[in-house]
């Protein structure tokens, strides 16, 4: 799927789960050895949209996975992601934590979304942000492909959003999910690298 020109002033890069402790070594992640060098290069690809896009008016949504923490009880984090995830502790995505911030390569963003589960849309305020700003194109990016950004992808679709996914700039722990995702995404997204993205004349005029 792919469509005609966008309007830059109506178009927000939205990066899924692109925060320290799922990339930075010294994270959530990281410290249990789960980083993969892939998925950290994702932020350099994507770094050069911001300042294009910026120039030209549109804005920069980071999306922060969050773990509820509520002073003198567990941290609340699901049944289903203690079981994938048993290495994860008290502190690890906390809201407004140095672990649970986009990476440096891309700070600051233009607003930060907390989500507390694979959509952007679920339970957010991301719908109220996007249309209370004009926005009309979702230029999205992150991880992982078959998770967080699938879901995103998803949901903006159903709420009408024009979508273009960055197909270089997101990734998977397994190549072959992250490809299998890409062409799943096809029927309800338009797709393209960030070097194609970056080259278009909206945004080198």
């Amino acid at each position: 799927m792919s469509g005609g020109p966008i309007d830059p002033a109506k178009t927000a890069l939205v990066t899924i789960d692109l925060t320290n402790d799922f990339l930075h070594p010294e994270g959530a992640y990281g410290r249990a050895g789960q980083g993969t060098p892939e998925l950290a290069a994702l932020p350099l690809r994507v770094a050069p949209i911001l300042p294009a896009l910026r120039a030209r008016g549109g804005l920069f949504a980071s999306v922060q996975f969050t773990i509820e923490h509520v002073r003198g009880r567990p941290f609340l984090v699901s049944p289903h992601l203690h079981e994938l995830r048993p290495f994860l502790a008290e502190g690890d995505f906390a809201p407004d934590s140095w672990g649970n911030k986009v990476v440096e390569t891309l700070s600051p963003p233009d607003v930060e979304i907390e989500k507390v589960a694979y959509s952007a849309f679920y339970q957010t305020r991301m719908e109220h942000v996007m249309n209370a700003l004009g926005i009309d194109t979702l230029v999205v990016a992150g991880i992982v492909t078959n998770g967080g950004v699938a879901s995103t992808v998803r949901d903006a679709h159903m709420r009408g959003y024009r979508i273009i996914l960055l197909t270089d700039g997101c990734g998977a722990f397994r190549t072959d999910v992250h490809d299998a995702t890409l062409i799943a995404l096809g029927s309800v997204s338009e797709q393209e690298t960030c070097a194609d993205f970056l080259a278009r004349p909206e945004l080198t005029a």
